[in-house]
């Protein structure tokens, strides 16, 4: 019972306007702090560094006060120099604030190694698309007498023989002797 008397006094009701006057300056406050901690309509474009060196991107980065990461190194893209900026995060033209990370992807210094595999005496069907899925050209195909015909005989690499497991570098152009189908010429020499 005295609750409810104690509602109805002066006390109570100026308890309730101080609490309600309190929060609302908490809000305030902390509207105003959270504005001017999150730099709130602070806007920094955001520069294209693409086919930029990563001290270059840096530099520029640098003088917007802005940072960058490298988060990945990705395939070899010619289409761009070796050791450049292919991509980045966020894209050239957004707005960020103040003291953001940049992320970037580099272009490696050229396309990396594989490993030749053995074609040797498989048939040219199977040889061609096995090399090229595996980022190797074609070069020159000649032929050379033997029996299985458009089976590989021997691989070359800028004119030499190419052994399989031999690691070169993706987009390589290797060579190959195929047979030709017909009967090898034996000489007197050879059957000795």
């Amino acid at each position: 019972m005295n609750f409810f008397r104690f509602m109805f006094t002066k006390t109570f009701w100026i308890q309730v306007v101080l609490a309600v006057v309190l929060v609302f300056v908490l809000c305030l406050g902390y509207l105003y702090w959270l504005d001017w901690y999150t730099n709130h309509d602070q806007r920094i474009e955001v520069p294209s560094l693409e086919k930029l060196t990563l001290s270059q991107a840096n530099t520029e980065l640098e003088e917007l006060d802005l940072r960058s990461k490298v988060i990945d190194s990705s395939g070899f893209n010619p289409e761009f120099p070796p050791r450049t900026i292919i991509e980045q995060n966020p894209k050239a033209g957004k707005f960020v604030k103040e003291n953001r990370q940049i992320y970037l992807k580099m272009n490696p210094s050229g396309y990396g190694m594989v490993t030749v595999p053995n074609v040797i005496y498989k048939t040219k069907r199977q040889a061609i698309p096995t090399l090229q899925s595996l980022g190797f050209e074609i070069g020159e195909i000649t032929y050379k007498p033997n029996y299985a015909e458009d089976t590989v005989l021997e691989m070359r690499y800028k004119g030499e023989v190419l052994e399989s497991g031999t690691q070169l570098r993706k987009t390589s152009v290797i060579d190959l002797v195929l047979a030709d189908g017909k009967r090898p010429v034996t000489t007197p020499e050879d059957s000795k």
